[in-house]
């Protein structure tokens, strides 16, 4: 076979010059070339955007259940102190109420400051009709906040909650 026929399977030879020419053009390219860029844009803002997000979805959900803590042990507590049937089976019913509340929400009850106000007789506090008012006090730590950063400012959020009761008419009626 003759070599400029058209069956023949060699290529003409390329030479240097042309190679560089042809890498310097696919180098140009590549440095225009957008296709993709949108994409990683995309993720990377994404990626931006979400992580202070599921921050802050996190921390509403750990405050949230601090407050349904707080809240559900107080009104409980305030329940059972005025159903008990003497004044010390009330403070124990309380505190275990309190207890079992602030545990079920992962609190430790022991950080708990509680405060129980009667009135009208204050020193009294299962007289009838009279008012019972509990009171609890609780810190909920931000999530993923680091001891060392509590140094200057504490990384946590304090929550109050308070519930009244009133002692039953019958109270004492046998």
């Amino acid at each position: 076979m003759h070599p400029s026929s058209p069956w023949t399977s060699q290529r003409p030879r390329v030479g240097a010059a042309s190679r560089r020419r042809t890498l310097a053009i696919l180098i140009s390219r590549l440095r225009t070339d957008e296709r993709g860029s949108a994409a990683l844009e995309f993720i990377t803002i994404g990626v931006i955007l979400l992580v202070p997000l599921v921050y802050l979805i996190l921390t509403m959900a750990q405050v949230q259940a601090g407050a349904l803590a707080a809240e559900g042990a107080a009104r409980q507590a305030a329940r059972v102190y005025v159903q008990s049937a003497t004044p010390e089976d009330a403070v124990a019913n309380a505190e275990r109420t309190i207890t079992f509340a602030l545990a079920d929400y992962g609190i430790d009850p022991a950080a708990a400051h509680v405060d129980v106000a009667c009135r009208p007789v204050a020193s009294d506090c299962l007289t009838r009709r009279g008012f019972v008012t509990v009171t609890i006090e609780i810190v909920v730590p931000l999530p993923l906040a680091p001891a060392v950063l509590t140094v200057n400012a504490p990384l946590a959020v304090p929550l109050r909650a308070t519930a009244t009761q009133q002692v039953s008419r019958f109270w004492g009626a046998e």
